[in-house]
């Protein structure tokens, strides 16, 4: 179950980033994103753990480790989904319904919970997706 939430949130940067800026505007809500937002919610309460299966050196830093998502806070318009690497749980993936599409970021903290340098980098849907995966192009911040 973990490999499928963690496969359907993708957040596009590197060699994507070109293609991401030239993606049309952000479109309304649409019944896929609120599918998709909705199958999260379902699962609010819920953790699954799983490992990196990747043998890519960008995800070096993961391997070996265990990676844990709990679906822990659930609105109607924003999940907090706390991503533990390991015993490193500074990471929170945060999914709000906007006017324009969904948004994620990634919520870093330290442990006394201040925010990290590197905090709420993110980016907003770009196209319908579909109720299993969406994309969210890295925004300007993020990319800056």
């Amino acid at each position: 179950m973990y490999a499928k939430w963690i496969s359907a949130i993708v957040l596009s940067t590197g060699a994507n980033m070109a293609s991401a800026e030239k993606a049309p505007a952000p479109v309304l809500s649409t019944p896929e994103q609120d599918q998709f937002f909705n199958a999260i919610s379902s699962h609010c309460g819920a953790a699954y753990s799983g490992v990196v299966m990747s043998t890519d050196a960008a995800d070096a830093d993961f391997a070996g480790e265990s990676l844990v998502m709990h679906v822990m806070s659930c609105s109607d318009e924003e999940l907090r989904v706390p991503f533990f690497v390991g015993d490193d749980r500074s990471r929170t993936w945060v999914i709000t319904k906007t006017g324009s599409g969904l948004q994620l970021k990634h919520d870093h903290r330290h442990e006394d919970g201040t925010s990290d340098d590197l905090t709420m980098y993110g980016g907003m849907t770009n196209d319908l997706g579909t109720s299993e995966v969406q994309y969210f192009p890295a925004d300007a911040p993020t990319k800056a």
